[in-house]
């Protein structure tokens, strides 16, 4: 592939960069990330102390959680329903915090990196529900709608990642010491 050429996920990526119609949603974002990040809290959802963004290490635990679900979902064994229940409850409980690191990354960012991250924050949120749908019919013994539910999640979950890996790889959003800023001279060419 040459340096000018694109993928239909790259062309996709910049068409979001460029959307005016995700602005609102941009708008709705800042309205709580900027305040958050006028917080004394800011740096430490920022993890500043450890010299890095706390978000991306944050989205292992639901990711983690739910792709053990949906694999103890697909192997089919009614002994593995409990464990995928509690998966997906602890995967729920891990995106508040997730989210909350995010959007103090976000409130630093520029136009076409809000318009990115607010499609990102919109996939996390229908993801969340799709596994709280999952939870919810798990719980009432509806095990096939848990997990049908639960694989859908799954899947936008995955696209959600993709625009979060576009975020912190291509755009470099991300907080992080200046120790950790690689000289002009020592970058790639």
């Amino acid at each position: 592939m040459s340096a000018h050429t694109s993928t239909v996920l790259v062309d996709g990526v910049r068409r979001l960069e460029d959307a005016g119609r995700l602005d609102p949603l941009v708008a709705a974002l800042a309205a709580v990330a900027e305040p958050l990040d006028r917080t004394r809290w800011s740096g430490v959802l920022r993890a500043d102390l450890l010299g890095h963004a706390l978000h991306p290490l944050l989205t292992d635990l639901p990711l983690g959680c739910w792709t053990s679900a949906v694999l103890l979902d697909l192997r089919g064994r009614p002994g593995d329903r409990a464990a995928s229940r509690t998966l997906v409850a602890a995967g729920l409980a891990a995106v508040v915090p997730t989210a909350v690191t995010g959007l103090a990354e976000w409130a630093r960012t520029g136009r076409a990196e809000r318009r990115v991250g607010a499609a990102h924050a919109a996939l996390n949120g229908l993801a969340a529900g799709l596994f709280t749908v999952s939870l919810l019919a798990r719980g009432r013994g509806r095990h096939r709608l848990g997990t049908v539910s639960a694989l859908a999640g799954a899947g936008v979950v995955g696209a959600s990642g993709y625009l979060g890996g576009h975020l912190t790889t291509a755009r470099k959003v991300g907080s992080r010491d200046p120790a950790f800023q690689v000289p002009a001279e020592a970058a790639l060419p």
